[in-house]
């Protein structure tokens, strides 16, 4: 079994005995609870890779549970959810969830949305250790412990989500990123005309670094193809 030890929370322990055959089919340890009360003591105890994070739960909303783990900790977020409102799913992925599956789920669907997760959460951290700070428009993004510092020198929290979105854009400043791109890091799904998540992505990253949001600045908007950060991006050391 390797190292990687992921938390189920949820209810039914019916999904959670299912979870538990896929995870050891596929090498990987798992921690079960059935409540939400217990989480934020098993994160801080626990080397947690991921969690599996229903929405339902008895005596929280798993939506405000997420909201409280991003709070304190960027451990990469899967919702399992029976609900198909898309409103829910979007919710999710604004506080800062990786990705979600929709119940019934088959265990290769699970394996491997595990599996991009872990990928792009981990990539994301693979950094040149030279340069460990990212400087554009007074605003610095440190590379290694994944914060924001606004040109005041305040910290701007940020979840594990914009840190990426707000990697690619730094990374690939005065080039224009598209939705699909955008969507690729919010989710690691297909990008259809109908699907907001990219927009609605970038909106809450503008208003967390813009001064107007409205008229953004740092972000453009590149008309029918997608976002780009047009202003210039140094990159240094500590």
């Amino acid at each position: 079994m390797n190292s990687t030890k992921i938390l189920i929370v949820d209810d039914d322990q019916r999904i959670c005995r299912l979870v538990k055959r896929y995870l050891e089919n596929n090498d990987y340890e798992m921690v079960e609870t059935h409540t939400a009360e217990n989480v934020q003591n098993i994160i801080e105890n626990d080397s947690i890779s991921l969690i599996l994070l229903d929405i339902m739960l008895p005596d929280k909303d798993g939506l405000s549970l997420a909201r409280d783990i991003r709070d304190t900790s960027s451990t990469p977020i899967i919702f399992l959810t029976a609900r198909a409102e898309i409103e829910n799913k979007v919710t999710g992925l604004e506080i800062g969830a990786d990705d979600y599956i929709t119940k019934p789920f088959e265990e290769k669907e699970l394996i491997a949305r595990i599996q991009a997760v872990l990928r792009r959460t981990q990539s994301a951290v693979v950094l040149n250790r030279n340069k460990t700070r990212a400087y554009f428009a007074g605003w610095c993004l440190n590379l290694l412990d994944q914060t924001l510092v606004s040109p005041e020198g305040k910290r701007v929290d940020i979840t594990s989500t914009e840190y990426r979105l707000l990697l690619k854009l730094v990374k690939q400043s005065n080039n224009t990123i598209k939705r699909e791109e955008i969507l690729h890091i919010l989710s690691n799904r297909e990008w259809t005309p109908l699907d907001r998540s990219a927009d609605m992505a970038i909106s809450k990253l503008r208003k967390k670094i813009e001064r107007n949001p409205r008229k953004p600045e740092i972000i453009k908007t590149i008309r029918n193809k997608g976002y780009q950060l047009t202003a210039e991006v140094d990159f240094m050391d500590s």
